[in-house]
């Protein structure tokens, strides 16, 4: 990968939610609170070849996350992300084909045994845009069928 083409991931995935936030908080915070909702990855928390920048980028943003949630706290603005797992889209179509290595080594990698789907993010995504969500700041909330609790199953 070209350093051009590094910075380009980190600023569509860590400049943008940077920029983004600070346009919106000073408006959240003059009426009195709000809820920023970054779209952070598993891949904050592994590794895994090809994805350096990409990971850098989200491991930044959890980073950001945390931070900004410390930063403006105090005038009831929470500052949380979403961290999918493998989800099913038409991007990831291809990895999805049968037979395909990549789709094997997910299903067998996550505990739920399959890809995620969009609808599994949208009662987390409510839950942290609600005000059930008052006190919870500077989390990151998994999402991701357990593959991030998972080692993995032991050989027979």
């Amino acid at each position: 990968m070209s350093a051009s083409d590094f910075r380009q991931v980190i600023d569509i995935d860590l400049n943008g939610p940077f920029i983004m936030s600070k346009t919106v908080a000073p408006y959240m915070i003059k009426k009195g609170g709000g809820k920023i909702i970054n779209i952070c990855s598993m891949m904050s928390e592994l590794g895994r070849e090809t994805v350096s920048a990409y990971a850098a980028a989200k491991g930044g943003l959890k980073m950001l996350t945390k931070n900004l949630a410390c930063e403006w706290a105090e005038f009831n603005v929470q500052v949380n992300g979403i961290g999918p797992g493998y989800i099913a889209t038409p991007q990831t179509a291809p990895l999805r084909e049968e037979g395909h290595p990549f789709n094997s080594f997910i299903v067998g990698r996550t505990p739920a045994a399959r890809w995620g789907t969009t609808d599994d993010l949208q009662g987390p995504v409510a839950f942290l845009a609600s005000k059930a969500s008052d006190f919870v700041n500077g989390h990151i909330l998994y999402v991701d069928g357990g593959i991030l609790a998972y080692l993995g199953k032991l050989p027979k």
